[in-house]
């Protein structure tokens, strides 16, 4: 096939390297960044912890646990991190000293960011204690000075001790400290409590204690980091005076558990004075220490940003190669590692020079060698795609893989894919809508790639080649609908010439002038029959395209059959269904088209229902009530029974001839039909010189069983007759969602820029430019988003079951090599 390996996989080859030890990892290097070979687990018998390179591959994860944690915090410190250059030499698998070191550097750094990051943390919390203390000191103290000249009568009552402290008689100003609180037998706690929470400490307080309490509390003004949080948050100062040593544990339990600051303080005022000033000295050094380490933990940040990029590109290579090297078996006697893998057939002379180049540069006598093995397994299913190829081919995999060197439906969906979405989509205005972003995506897709996408804006930006022939094929369609924003344009002389005078209410009737030069004629949408000629043409053009389509796709098993050289496939399945599809649905299809073509006003004929005309063909064969042509009972009674005909064709003919083969190869000498004709060649004569590819047949050790072939069969004849019935049914969705489009098209218009238009005057210019904006809006969210959204939906339907079930069965293995590219494209863990 070479290198174009589209139209069918890519040839593969299973290869088997023998390598020397020396230089095991630098060869693994060296095919990762080929990305053309897809290792085969040569242990997997052994357990994953019981590998050769277990060690290394746990020092590398603890080096990308550690370059994991430099990344948080470079992130949480707002630093931006230096991008890689691409693939640039710099990011390549270093030697295995420089891992070393590298390890031994992310060590170093660990511990000084750790060192440096709790030293703040220490600090910021002691920043906000003192900060604390300092609010309860002052605002406590404050109280303390305010509560003097306690009267005999009040000092009396606080004498006794079942004498309530929250009195609704008494006011703060009244109080007195005058003898202090602990002669009176009265306690205090002070501290700090989140604000939110303060009217819950107040309501738990007052029905703990019974009311057996006074509270102050005063509001900080400006808000206080959380030192456990790291939040600022709005706190208060409280001070709450009880009675007794146990009511006041209660109170300092209840204001720890709504993570409140207790803070000690004393009654005499000197002390406090004494005691802020030490604070706001300590709140000064501790300031000076906290700006000191932020600095330098700032420093070291940005210095790993610059290179962090860069050390985690070579630590996922690094550890992609110790992975890949835990496939390899270890040779004793020649001392060298061996691989095997599968490799695109034209691949191998590259492989075989990124070996030699690697042992030359190593500069060992022993080359490493390649050899091209004979095996019975399955290769995998590798197609060679760009980036226009590339999404296209993604939607067909994720139905399911081709088999290896089946005919791969993703080269068809490239044309048919956009063209059945735009059946459905065509408008002019909003395919050029669709087609201008696709534009606008490919034009600038170098400067998206280097942008952080969002997950949606990712998906359009992977699609952005099918979105603009989506667009293009829409506003193709659009031009035979004759429609652009719900509205028909004049390009050509219409085929139709109404009366030049008429009444108001008269029932007026166009005479025929011609044919329309190209689509729809624009005449027909001013017409009150316009729904119902549009309804007729668009059913039927589905049921014609859907025919086509299905028909095109029944052509590639004849391919497939003749490139795996299966001639029974041909007789017994293809020619049967070729012969069923068309005798029914191709014949409908000719009607169809037949109908178009007559004209039947011109030879005074009355039009033929087309659906009644199937329904007889069926009940009542022969008996046709009003004649398409010439000759037609005749022509349908011979359909039906070919159609009958070709049921017990593809039934029995397979299953009967794989059992006489058989039952030929056993008298001959064979013990079972699965040893012979495993090789599938072309017929052609080019593909027989060239090497076969063996192919693993899934009852490759079992002998024939014709109950398991007969059945198989019978599941296929039954879904294949079936199939075609509902299919093409399901193909109506086209006239469906198109008509859909169209009349949303039109409604959208008629509430919005149409009532705009009817205005006069001033409010006609304010309201067009109000309801243009809401039209416009409306239109991208609704008509071009959410119908194309749909529409590309029932297209990919249409695609995956209507059309590959007829030739496509995905049961193929996928290609994965091993590539440094696709290992750095994975998402972090």
């Amino acid at each position: 096939m070479g290198k174009e390996a589209f139209f069918r996989s890519a040839e593969m080859s299973l290869v088997q390297l023998y390598i020397a030890t020396e230089v095991g990892r630098e060869v693994v290097a060296a095919l990762g960044e080929l990305g053309s070979l897809q290792f085969r687990d040569l242990n997997a018998d052994v357990n994953s912890f019981q590998r050769t390179f277990v060690k290394e591959i746990r020092r590398l994860d603890n080096v990308e646990r550690q370059l994991r944690f430099f990344n948080a915090q470079i992130e949480k410190a707002s630093i931006k991190v230096k991008a890689v250059p691409g693939y640039a030499d710099v990011t390549a698998a270093p030697h295995s000293n420089e891992i070393d070191q590298l390890a031994l550097r992310t060590d170093e750094l660990e511990e000084r960011v750790n060192q440096l990051m709790e030293s703040h943390e220490r600090l910021t919390k002691k920043q906000v204690e003192l900060t604390e203390l300092r609010h309860v000191l002052i605002e406590a103290g404050a109280f303390f000075d305010r509560a003097h000249n306690v009267p005999e009568e009040l000092r009396a009552s606080l004498d006794n001790d079942d004498a309530p402290l929250l009195n609704n008689d008494v006011e703060q100003g009244d109080m007195s400290a005058a003898t202090s609180f602990s002669v009176m037998n009265i306690g205090f706690v002070a501290g700090v409590i989140p604000r939110e929470k303060m009217q819950t400490f107040e309501r738990i307080l007052w029905r703990s204690l019974r009311g057996n309490l006074f509270l102050n509390t005063t509001e900080i003004a400006d808000p206080i980091k959380d030192s456990k949080t790291n939040e600022a948050v709005e706190k208060n100062v409280f001070v709450v005076f009880a009675h007794g040593a146990g009511i006041l544990s209660k109170i300092r339990k209840i204001a720890e558990s709504l993570d409140a600051d207790l803070y000690a303080v004393d009654e005499d005022a000197n002390i406090r004075r004494d005691q802020v000033r030490e604070v706001n000295s300590s709140i000064a050094d501790v300031e000076e220490v906290v700006s000191t380490t932020e600095t330098t933990l700032m420093t070291e940040l940005e210095a790993i940003a610059e290179q962090i990029a860069s050390w985690m590109v070579v630590v996922k290579k690094e550890k992609a190669v110790y992975a890949a090297l835990n496939l390899f078996n270890y040779d004793q006697s020649r001392k060298s590692l061996i691989a095997e893998g599968w490799v695109p057939t034209d691949d191998i002379p590259v492989i075989k020079t990124t070996l030699a180049d690697v042992t030359e540069r190593a500069g060992l006598q022993v080359p490493s060698i390649v050899n091209e093995l004979s095996t019975t397994k399955t290769p995998p299913t590798y197609y060679r795609v760009n980036k226009f190829t590339e999404s296209f081919q993604n939607i067909i995999d994720a139905y399911g893989v081709s088999q290896y060197r089946e005919v791969n439906p993703g080269l068809p969906a490239i044309i048919t894919f956009p063209f059945m979405f735009a059946i459905m989509f065509g408008d002019l205005g909003h395919g050029a809508i669709m087609f201008l972003a696709g534009l606008a995506m490919v034009i600038y897709e170098k400067k998206l790639l280097q942008i952080n996408r969002d997950e949606i804006f990712d998906m359009a930006f992977t699609g952005r080649y099918i979105i603009l022939l989506m667009g293009a094929f829409s506003m193709y369609t659009g031009l035979i609908y004759n429609d652009i924003f719900s509205k028909s344009m004049t390009i050509f002389p219409v085929g139709w010439e109404w009366p030049y005078t008429w009444n108001e209410g008269d029932l007026i009737t166009a005479n025929s002038t011609g044919t329309y030069a190209f689509g729809i004629d624009p005449t027909w949408h001013g017409a009150d029959n316009n729904l119902i000629f549009n309804n007729s043409y668009k059913m039927k053009l589905s049921i014609v395209m859907g025919f086509v389509h299905m028909l095109y796709s029944l052509f590639f098993s004849l391919v497939n059959a003749r490139f795996y050289n299966s001639k029974i496939d041909i007789i017994g399945n293809f020619i049967p269904g070729f012969l069923f599809l068309v005798s029914i649905f191709g014949y409908l299809s000719f009607i169809i088209v037949f109908k178009w073509a007559y004209d039947w006003i011109g030879n005074e004929k009355v039009a033929p229902g087309l659906l009644n005309t199937l329904i007889d063909m069926f009940l009542s064969p022969g008996n046709v009530t009003d004649l398409l042509y010439d000759g037609q009972p005749t022509v349908q009674v011979a359909l039906v029974l070919l159609a009958v005909f070709c049921v017990p064709w593809m039934l029995l003919l397979k299953p009967l001839y794989l059992r006489w083969d058989n039952n030929r190869k056993t008298r001959s000498g064979y013990e079972n039909l699965s040893q012979q004709e495993v090789t599938r060649l072309s017929f052609d004569e080019e593909a027989e010189s060239s090497t076969p590819v063996v192919m693993e047949e899934m009852h490759e050790e079992h002998e024939f069983e014709f109950g398991d072939v007969m059945i198989h069969q019978v599941i296929h004849t039954i879904e294949f007759c079936l199939n075609c019935v509902s299919h093409t049914a399901s193909y109506l969705r086209l006239w469906a969602l198109s008509l859909a489009h169209a009349q949303l098209s039109t409604v959208l218009w008629s509430m919005t820029l149409e009532r705009a238009f009817k205005m006069e005057g001033g409010l006609g210019v304010i309201m067009s430019f109000i309801l243009f904006a809401a039209w416009f809006a409306l239109t991208i969210a609704v008509l071009v988003v959410m119908e194309g959204t749909s529409a590309m939906l029932h297209s990919l339907r249409l695609h995956w079951v209507e059309a590959m079930s007829k030739h496509f069965i995905g049961d193929g293995i996928a290609f994965t090599p091993f590539s440094f590219k696709a290992v750095l494209e994975e998402p972090a863990q």
